[in-house]
């Protein structure tokens, strides 16, 4: 577990003057060229034909702003990119150019055929950046929590969902889902993860238990996970900073699946030019190689990107409320009782003696009374100058935490600690108001 003593979550003024470290080259002027050319394409197929519903959804999202959120983003690039793809498999092209019957034609065949590669590189590209920067989030979190039961239930919780989530996506493809079924499900998960963060952060939903009376999960790591994703937080920072190149890379993507899409349904009434397929080829070629050059900038400024700083640094104080400090004199003993009414439960505590000039040590030890009056030494009398620990309980009753400084004579002990009881983690049936929301 690393310290977080001294630290809190990074700032949006912090995360301004860390960006200016990292400017982004803008974009090659041949986006901006190529996206109008490509859109004026469109337009002209659209005038002798109207568009369908689904072309009509299509015009509408390119039409639109894109999102402002740098995921959403990623993954309506990411759908357009495989939808881009299903138009350029060969069994999906129009009769004309699977059997080309002039020169033109076969020209035009062979630069489709290209274009799926740089198109495939691009999305593996965007799939490698995307799985990383999730297990670095995770990673970070699991860095800072306490490495006991705590981050084996979050671990096994994440692995869980995770699966049910890849089943979720099967599910639908096994249903013959089409591909944009398939992506509104992953952003829909995305979310999902986002909400969960946020869970874990303010203690609520599946981590209710296993946070709010925890001891040793860093109030510093709780803050950062709860607001990483505020829209006023910090990350809106690298929207502001980021974003604007992103949102011209996604309208690119989206016009040029467009003009695929409506060209292939009026190919036999307006069959593409040679002339007009090499501004589709140039089109593919640059907007491949800048989103490529984003992904690859973007990657190293997430990677070295700072989750906290010090407190000093931010201009803020921190406290420790979550501990209580008492003062146990000479030839007395200190103690602290929780009730356990499940068994399987865990008692957790985290304790250390202020020390001054000499370094001081205070017995510690555990025992439980069960509902019978029966008493049982959990944990046998040790000294210590400071303990955490954990342990499961296996029977229901009064739990007693003891500090004894009965053998000293003269010298009182500044303990500063924090106790708590978690019952067991159960996972909460979703209502069904939960799942409408």
């Amino acid at each position: 577990m690393a310290s977080t003593e001294g630290l809190v979550p990074i700032t949006r003024n912090f995360l301004a003057s860390y960006y200016d470290k990292y400017p982004f080259a803008p974009l090659s002027d041949d986006v901006s060229r190529l996206s109008s050319q490509i859109r004026s394409l469109a337009d002209d197929l659209l005038l002798h034909s109207p568009p369908s519903q689904d072309e009509t959804l299509l015009i509408q999202e390119a039409d639109r702003q894109p999102p402002h959120k740098i995921d959403e983003n990623m993954w309506k690039n990411r759908e357009h990119i495989e939808e881009i793809i299903f138009l350029l498999e060969r069994s999906h092209w129009p009769a004309a150019l699977q059997q080309p019957s002039t020169p033109e034609d076969a020209e035009s065949a062979i630069a489709l055929a290209q274009l799926t590669e740089k198109l495939k590189k691009s999305l593996n590209v965007l799939v490698s950046f995307q799985s990383t920067n999730s297990e670095r989030i995770f990673n970070t979190v699991m860095t800072y929590m306490p490495q006991d039961f705590r981050g084996t239930l979050i671990k096994q919780q994440r692995e869980r969902s995770e699966r049910n989530k890849q089943a979720e996506v099967d599910a639908v493809v096994n249903s013959g889902g089409s591909i944009h079924d398939r992506y509104a499900l992953l952003w829909k998960q995305q979310m999902d993860r986002r909400r969960q963060l946020a869970q874990l952060g303010s203690a609520t939903g599946v981590y209710k238990t296993l946070v709010k009376y925890l001891v040793g999960v860093p109030q510093v790591l709780l803050d950062f996970i709860r607001q990483i994703n505020d829209d006023e937080g910090p990350m809106e920072e690298q929207r502001q900073r980021y974003g604007p190149p992103l949102y011209s890379l996604t309208a690119m993507v989206t016009y040029i699946r467009l003009l695929f899409s409506l060209s292939w349904r009026r190919f036999n009434a307006s069959k593409l030019e040679r002339h007009q397929v090499a501004v589709l080829e140039q089109a593919v070629d640059v907007y491949t190689s800048e989103f490529e050059r984003f992904i690859t900038f973007i990657s190293e400024v997430f990677a070295n990107s700072p989750f906290f700083i010090s407190a000093e640094v931010a201009g803020e104080s921190r406290n420790n409320e979550e501990y209580k400090e008492v003062s146990v004199p000479a030839g007395k003993s200190y103690e602290v009782s929780l009730t356990v009414e499940s068994v399987n439960s865990y008692i957790a505590w985290d304790f250390s003696l202020i020390q001054g000039k000499m370094n001081m040590d205070i017995g510690f030890s555990v025992e439980c009374t069960n509902p019978a009056g029966e008493k049982t030494l959990i944990l046998p009398y040790r000294r210590y100058e400071s303990d955490q620990g954990n342990f499961c309980t296996c029977m229901e009753g009064n739990y007693k935490l003891v500090w004894d400084n009965t053998y000293s004579t003269f010298f009182k002990k500044a303990l500063r600690y924090k106790v708590d009881c978690i019952p067991p983690v159960v996972e909460p049936v979703q209502s069904k108001n939960e799942e409408e929301g």
